[in-house]
């Protein structure tokens, strides 16, 4: 790599973070101002410096760079309770609604292009079935939308890629003359799919172990980030599902996550953050970049009827999505044993989750990695560009106005969840007050009052800080509760120790070091005072 390629790589990333920063500043989606910048970008190159590099989307980077950590992280955040509790509307919206979009979206190209080979028609559908609901999700985190809505939309996230990308290698083989059959086809999806469990839960058994062994927070997360790597390559090098493996062993983990030591969970928590904002926002402003990339191959084409097509093929996948959410939400009902063993569905929930189908990077990346000889390869490419585009700022840009309009909200999880995290930490401070109790028997209270005395004030106030943000840090007659006049006094108090700490270093009285490990603790109990 010369200077030039690493000063653009640079460049694009300062970009990337750049645009996102003024999206948190501003309050605005990140992936959406990403792909608008990505294209404008791309549009001021092409106009005025058309000698100028592209950033094309290298499909390998992306499926083996950027997927598995994204999946890895999402995964490792996410709920292994919660996801089995909507396992169902996972399942279909993961495996269901891809193949019914892919199904959709190659019988309406047929009937356009009829000169397309079936196969690669199927395969077109397979790249733009899956969505990528980053910029759904976040959305849907902003505006509190209720949790099982998200918890469905993560999940179908997470394990829509696999079915998207087994598709459309079947696809890919069938247009390449390998004369695959259906069943051939589906016996191939099963072994992926399989594999690719099975190879997760046995990394996630052995690695489980090993974390639980090592009490060492750089080691386990430096493994940890090697991890999803190694899941992903596992599972692809016997021709199974990475994107599974990948998942599994991330859901599995992150199940199990409380039984690592706190360094390894706090060094993670951060680590990953860092991750995924940086990878997230890279693949979208490259998203928008591929514009000029995508125009090069169509030559001569008639802008018309490729318009034509691709109105046709995003409004295919936008009602294809409609159509099964809510055929499988409400058909299965018209049984009376259905009825009463299932919760009845929020018409309202079942509007956002249809809604909630903006396309990502792994569409273009699987379109980008079609080969060369590939039937219609530059039409597909533009089909495929076009609808990811749309979705993200036509479903991206209305989504809010959608949750808005419906008074969707999740306020009623949050008060749930405020009550029982009282409850919890009432009975963890009760539990922790006897323990104080038994220990304090053998004479220590006597010798060590102002001690027990401190750590006995410690476990209350943190059960009474509990109770005390059910009222949102207010108390009755509306002025701070002791917990929040703590927490600000205690906070201004840091502040001046950090003060006194750094004019000391700058006066040469006491070392880097010792400035460092000092303020490491003091960002610890300020770390306490956000959560208390």
């Amino acid at each position: 790599m010369n200077i030039s390629t690493a000063l653009q790589l640079l460049g694009l990333g300062a970009g990337a973070v750049a645009v996102a920063g003024v999206a948190r500043w501003r309050g605005w989606s990140a992936p959406l101002l990403l792909v608008t910048a990505g294209l404008a970008a791309s549009y001021v190159m092409s106009t005025f410096f058309p000698d100028a590099p592209r950033y094309a989307l290298d499909p390998e980077i992306v499926l083996l760079v950027f997927l598995p950590p994204l999946l890895y992280s999402a995964a490792l955040e996410s709920s292994y309770l919660r996801l089995r509790d909507v396992s169902r509307s996972v399942g279909l919206l993961s495996v269901g609604l891809v193949l019914f979009s892919a199904a959709v979206v190659a019988v309406l190209v047929r009937l356009l292009v009829p000169d397309m080979p079936l196969a690669a028609a199927f395969a077109l559908g397979a790249i733009v079935a899956p969505p990528d609901a980053v910029a759904a999700v976040a959305v849907a985190r902003r505006f509190g939308l209720p949790r099982k809505v998200i918890t469905i939309l993560v999940g179908e996230s997470l394990f829509n890629d696999a079915t998207a990308l087994t598709a459309y290698r079947v696809a890919v083989a069938a247009a390449a003359g390998e004369g695959i059959t259906l069943l051939a086809g589906a016996g191939r999806f099963l072994y992926a799919a399989g594999a690719g469990l099975v190879i997760g839960y046995v990394l996630a058994r052995l690695l489980g172990r090993m974390f639980d062994r090592v009490r060492d927070p750089l080691i386990t997360n430096t493994l940890s980030l090697l991890l999803p790597f190694a899941a992903y390559l596992a599972a692809e090098a016997v021709h199974a599902s990475g994107v599974l493996s990948v998942v599994v062993v991330g859901v599995l983990l992150g199940h199990r996550m409380n039984r690592v030591n706190y360094g390894t969970r706090l060094v993670s928590y951060s680590m990953w953050k860092v991750i995924d904002f940086f990878l997230e926002v890279v693949v979208f402003l490259l998203i928008g970049l591929q514009l000029p990339l995508i125009l090069q191959g169509l030559g001569g084409e008639n802008p018309w009827r490729l318009a034509g097509y691709a109105l046709a093929v995003f409004a295919a996948v936008v009602l294809a999505r409609f159509a099964w959410t809510v055929a499988t939400t409400y058909l299965p009902r018209l049984s009376r044993k259905v009825r009463e063993s299932q919760p009845k569905h929020m018409m309202t929930h079942v509007t956002v989750i249809s809604w909630a189908g903006m396309r990502g990077v792994v569409s273009l990346a699987a379109a980008f990695a079609l080969p060369d000889d590939f039937p219609y390869r530059d039409l597909l490419l533009f089909l495929t560009f076009v609808v990811v585009i749309a979705t993200l700022l036509v479903q991206g840009l209305t989504f809010p106005l959608i949750i808005r309009w419906l008074g969707v909200s999740g306020d009623q999880d949050v008060y749930r969840d405020n009550l029982s995290e009282a409850a919890a930490q009432q009975a963890a401070a009760t539990a922790a007050l006897a323990r104080l109790d038994e220990l304090t028997r053998d004479g220590v209270l006597e010798t060590h009052a102002e001690v027990v005395d401190r750590l006995r004030s410690l476990a209350e106030r943190r059960a009474m800080g509990a109770w005390e943000r059910l009222g949102g840090g207010v108390g009755q007659d509306g002025e701070e509760t002791p917990s929040a006049v703590y927490r600000r006094l205690r906070r201004a108090m840091l502040e001046a120790e950090r003060d006194v700490l750094v004019r000391m270093r700058d006066e040469r009285r006491i070392d880097d070091e010792v400035l460092r490990r000092v303020t490491r603790e003091l960002d610890y109990e300020e770390a306490t005072l956000a959560r208390e």
